[in-house]
């Protein structure tokens, strides 16, 4: 059947699938510590030019959702605190 999906065809959309659910992880990983610096950082104490790249990175962190938000910290085992 031409509109039927091959066997070889769902194995190829499994691993890639796979694939990127560990790089989510990966991302999420990254993020998560990202988020955790930028909360600990103070700015005071810091070069203007580095103030600049983590005002940028917190803007970017801050866009996120609050869901995506909680799994990037879960993933480094952080939480926020307020």
């Amino acid at each position: 059947m031409p509109n039927s999906i091959n066997q070889n065809e769902i194995n190829m959309l499994r691993t890639e699938l796979e694939l990127l659910m560990r790089e989510r992880q990966y991302l999420l990983k990254v993020t998560g510590a990202a988020a955790g610096l930028i909360a600990e950082m103070d700015s005071h104490d810091l070069p203007i030019t580095t103030v600049e790249a983590a005002d940028l990175l917190a803007t970017t962190i801050n866009s996120l959702t609050e869901e995506t938000l909680q799994d990037a910290l879960l993933a480094v085992n952080a939480e926020i605190v307020e």
